[in-house]
């Protein structure tokens, strides 16, 4: 069921979403609009950027607004070219992880060094969805995938810390199990000027899930909201432990 409140800013005559089942973009989705909702944005000046990607079909082709399904890796790219052409209007980038943080990885911390004004949505799915179920630079250790059937073995990126250290002035990180902290987030990102981000910890159970062997979504929503810390529970254990969790919360830079 979609409440009156957010049907207004999807597109006429969309009949369901295009992700499959169990994949968390929906509710990044949902609490995106939520958010756009409570912070009553003019929709006639807000823009979307998307790459491709599973990720990248949460404003297009649902959000009924200007938008804008670029190139792999460029989102961010064409997002400050929207911004720096005008100015006044919102603009707001929701991509993955592999498109934003692997194809895309530079345009993401130049954008977050320079303070581009853009808020930007990662739906970190943790692996490559729509290509097949590759390693990501998010990928865990240890974690299977098409091209790592013995268990990656790379150290993956905490893209909080990656644009914090570039500079965002605001970054967050809160899986989809929590869609009110996660809209709050978002609804805080959209309000800081400058460079925002927050990261959507989202499930892919077609690729991730099964390789994985994670059950059911609702035991992999519970396996999730386990797995989060906080920033103090977090000092207390070595990297390699904060590795194999989920740190969540808002940080920003004063």
């Amino acid at each position: 069921m979609i409440l009156d409140d957010i049907r207004q800013y999807l597109r006429p005559g969309l009949a369901q979403t295009t992700f499959c089942a169990g994949c968390g973009h929906g509710l990044i989705l949902g609490a995106l609009l939520r958010a756009i909702d409570a912070e009553k944005l003019d929709m006639s000046k807000t823009v979307f950027v998307s790459g491709i990607g599973c990720a990248a079909w949460i404003p297009s082709p649902h959000i009924d607004a200007d938008t804008l399904h670029t190139l792999h890796g460029r989102a961010v790219a064409y997002a400050t070219g929207v911004k720096l052409a005008n100015p006044e209007l919102t603009v707001i980038v929701v991509s993955g992880d592999g498109d934003l943080s692997s194809i895309g990885g530079n345009h993401l911390i130049h954008a977050a060094r320079r303070g581009v004004d853009l808020t930007v949505l990662c739906a970190n799915n943790q692996i490559y969805g729509m290509t097949g179920g590759q390693t990501a630079c998010t990928t865990p250790l240890g974690a299977f995938t098409s091209t790592a059937p013995k268990g990656n073995v790379h150290r993956p990126f905490d893209l909080v810390e990656l644009v914090r250290a570039a500079g965002s002035a605001y970054a967050a990180r809160w899986p989809v199990s929590r869609p009110i902290e996660m809209t709050r987030a978002i609804r805080h990102a959209l309000q800081r000027p400058g460079f925002s981000m927050v990261e959507c910890i989202s499930p892919c159970p077609t690729h991730y899930g099964r390789m994985n062997k994670q059950g059911s979504i609702r035991e992999i929503h519970a396996a999730m909201d386990q797995n989060c810390i906080t920033p103090d529970q977090a000092a207390e254990l070595t990297r390699a432990e904060r590795l194999q969790r989920i740190v969540v919360g808002e940080w920003i830079d004063e």
